[in-house]
């Protein structure tokens, strides 16, 4: 697979022929020099309020596994939160759960709207010209987003492992959650630990609804990503859930990795 980097975002098998395109938001925790940690405490720089841990290695793993192009950020979601428009108070948040986020405080519209050019503008451009490109080959596709969440929220334990998120589109959870038997060990809830109540759909609604593409959110939690063979244990759960709601849709694989 070939991997194409520029400042806000990474294209991984660019050229990929499967049934999906992948997007992974969330996929960094870089925070560009010019923002100064945003004024975080060290010991937040890397935590899940700065990036999604384990959602790019499970999105790489998927990628491969279904000769899917995918599109990443390459920079931290509290710069600028590609999941969320640009008017949402939460594009650049203030405080994340418990993690107050100084470098965000009192943003005038001007540096509001500079981050918009700098990040959430490239990153969707680039979203766009994939989504074209895969249309260009002419065989039906998903529309499907990786990202990863805390098992501990304001201190209270979430029992739920593996969300499967969806807005007015449910056909690809719908044909996912037709299949949870096939992971009878796992904790699988739809539009959980978050739903579209909660503003989390913006990438579904402008990358996946307005092409009119079946699309999904994928929520896992992040300690069953700690490890590489956690996330390919995980990947292949997935796949487990994808490849019989693919062929539901008639969503056709080139091939198996």
């Amino acid at each position: 697979m070939t991997a194409t980097t520029e400042t806000a975002f990474q294209i991984i098998n660019k050229t990929g022929r499967g049934p999906a395109v992948l997007l992974c938001e969330h996929a960094s925790a870089l925070i560009p020099p010019e923002y100064h940690g945003l004024g975080l405490a060290e010991e937040d720089l890397h935590s899940h309020a700065v990036w999604d841990p384990g959602a790019l290695a499970l999105a790489e793993a998927l990628s491969a596994a279904l000769d899917a192009p995918l599109v990443a950020g390459a920079v931290s979601r509290l710069v600028y939160d590609c999941n969320r428009p640009p008017e949402a108070p939460s594009a650049m948040p203030e405080r994340s759960e418990r993690i107050a986020v100084p470098g965000n405080a009192g943003l005038s519209p001007e540096a509001r709207a500079a981050r918009v050019a700098q990040v959430y503008t490239p990153f969707c451009d680039a979203v766009d010209r994939v989504l074209a490109a895969r249309q260009a080959q002419g065989t039906p596709f998903a529309l499907v987003t990786l990202h990863s969440f805390t098992p501990l929220w304001h201190g209270t334990p979430r029992e739920v492992e593996l969300g499967l998120l969806h807005d007015a589109d449910s056909r690809l959870a719908d044909a996912m959650l037709d299949h949870a038997a096939a992971l009878p060990h796992r904790i699988l809830r739809r539009n959980a630990p978050y739903g579209p109540e909660d503003g989390v759909t913006h990438s579904l609604q402008r990358h996946g609804l307005r092409h009119g593409l079946p699309n999904v959110m994928i929520e896992a939690r992040n300690d069953l990503l700690a490890d590489a063979a956690a996330v390919e244990a995980m990947a292949d759960e997935l796949l487990a859930l994808l490849r019989p709601a693919f062929a539901t849709l008639g969503l056709a694989e080139a091939h198996h990795a």
